[in-house]
């Protein structure tokens, strides 16, 4: 602990400022401004370097936060990243897209504002990736062993690259056409270029990781000859079955579903396309989904020029303070103003469609909504509030339901859970023998802290399969079944 006042010096939380809103919807660069060094080192000195860290429980990964908080602090960067880098394969997706249940659980945070634990995290990465720290760390010994990694997200890259630095030959199966499941194509570049993919994909590379893109499992390549050709297969697919909306109108052209509509505009940023076939331009737009997804979609919206954008959320608008129905350490649920949100647009709580109104082309024209107060039975209209909002593309960003169950999962055989997931034990073994599962298809929807933490973990059970001893060397997390969902 560097400096024991620290967080009695300095008690404002300070965080990197985002571009002026006129300036970022007219690229699609990141959002955040450029944040001064000594500052990040001033946050991290904020630090109590706690008896008790509850910033690990609140962290799936168990990050050693305390410890490179402490680094930044007396400047030794260079040591901060291999202690990000020991729990964390990449820190550079985490800083930018978790919602940092680490800081929901900071001591500091019952009376004062949280450490800004997600903001040192990416400083470090960042900065280790600039100065050359980040490098690639092939194993010294191969065992011969051939592991199958389906799903290139970030469960099934974390695992990848865990097995591959055990000594396996491991290869990474992608029905897309590029690496990197939804961080590629479901995440906008504003959020995360996918430069930050690139550069680790890079490393991965270089350290022996096979990667096959465009190859489904069960339509292109049978389990049977995945399995003859491999000592052991990992399910890392995530929870690709997104949730409908059987409302009347749902045929109606403009509405689709936010994976139909996201992986579009970053197709553009690929340089696939020139316009996409699914645009907001001058339309006014409704998004429903009160959701990272869903302000995903505000955002893209924004920059494709819509006339007007409109987020629906069938639930109450959440508090801005901790309720004491969630006390502390618990990742409580609150209002967020999103930097999607910022650029403007509405937000509409506690209200459900009715039905999607179309013209005589076919086409959507309007939704019709109502309010709802939430009852014992559900949802319940209130009489007199529906009401029409003009809407020419519709998007629905109301999570999945699991990962597809049609061709390799239901090939596999293996057994699926009341939810519809993949039933692992312990070691993430599925109920087929060397079959492994890890990430959203077997959680269901979650974290990319959660992806990364089970592939990490999943990655050590196989190492322990296919080792003649039985135990692995690799790092592992408490078992699936004994941590809650977050």
């Amino acid at each position: 602990m560097g400096d024991p006042k620290g967080f009695l010096k300095i008690t404002e939380r300070e965080l990197p400022a985002h571009r002026p809103v006129d300036v970022r919807i007219q690229d699609w660069r990141e959002v955040y401004a450029d944040f001064d060094r000594g500052t990040v080192t001033k946050q991290a000195s904020r630090c109590m370097d706690c008896g008790i860290p509850f910033c690990h429980n609140g962290c799936p990964l168990g990050n050693l936060i305390p410890e490179w908080n402490d680094l930044v602090h007396r400047h030794d960067w260079g040591e901060a990243i291999e202690r990000l880098h020991a729990t964390n394969n990449f820190p550079e997706f985490t800083g930018r897209l978790c919602p940092a249940p680490c800081e929901s659980a900071c001591v500091l945070g019952i009376n004062q504002p949280a450490v800004t634990i997600k903001n040192v995290e990416v400083s470090i990465i960042d900065r280790a990736w600039e100065e050359g720290w980040v490098r690639p760390r092939p194993p010294r010994v191969r065992t011969g062993r051939k592991v199958a990694v389906v799903g290139s997200g970030p469960a099934g890259l974390a695992a990848a690259q865990q097995l591959t630095r055990a000594g396996h030959d491991v290869t990474v199966f992608e029905r897309a056409d590029r690496i990197g499941g939804l961080l590629r194509y479901g995440i906008p570049e504003f959020k995360m270029e996918k430069r930050h993919i690139e550069r680790r994909l890079g490393q991965m590379a270089a350290e022996g990781t096979v990667f096959r893109t465009g190859v489904e499992i069960g339509a292109d390549i049978s389990v049977e000859r995945l399995r003859a050709e491999h000592d052991a297969v990992l399910l890392a697919g995530g929870a690709t079955a997104w949730r409908d909306l059987p409302a009347p109108g749902r045929e109606l052209d403009g509405v689709h579903q936010a994976m139909e509509y996201l992986p579009l505009a970053n197709r553009v940023q690929e340089g696939d396309i020139d316009t996409p076939a699914i645009s907001a331009e001058g339309k006014h737009v409704v998004v429903i989904g009160g959701g990272d997804t869903g302000a995903d979609c505000v955002g893209t919206a924004h920059r494709q020029g819509a006339a007007s954008v409109t987020q629906l959320e069938i639930m109450p608008r959440p508090p801005k303070d901790r309720p004491e129905g969630q006390p502390w350490p618990t990742m409580p649920m609150l209002y967020k103003v999103t930097s999607a949100h910022e650029e403007g647009g509405k937000r509409l709580y506690s209200v459900n469609t009715v039905e999607f109104l179309g013209d005589d082309q076919g086409r959507v024209r309007a939704l019709k909504l109502v309010d709802v107060n939430r009852g014992p039975a559900g949802f319940e209209p209130v009489e007199g509030t529906e009401r029409e909002i003009p809407a020419q593309l519709i998007t629905l960003a109301m999570g999945f339901v699991g990962p597809q169950k049609e061709g390799m999962i239901e090939q596999l055989g293996v057994e699926l859970d009341g939810r519809g997931n993949v039933v692992r034990n312990g070691d993430y073994a599925t109920t087929v023998d060397g079959v492994f599962c890890a990430g959203d298809m077997g959680r269901g929807q979650s974290l990319i802290v959660w992806a990364i933490a089970e592939g990490r973990s999943a990655a050590a059970g196989v190492d322990r399969y296919l080792s003649e001893n039985g135990h692995s060397g690799l790092p592992t997390a408490i078992p699936p079944t004994e941590r809650p969902l977050v």
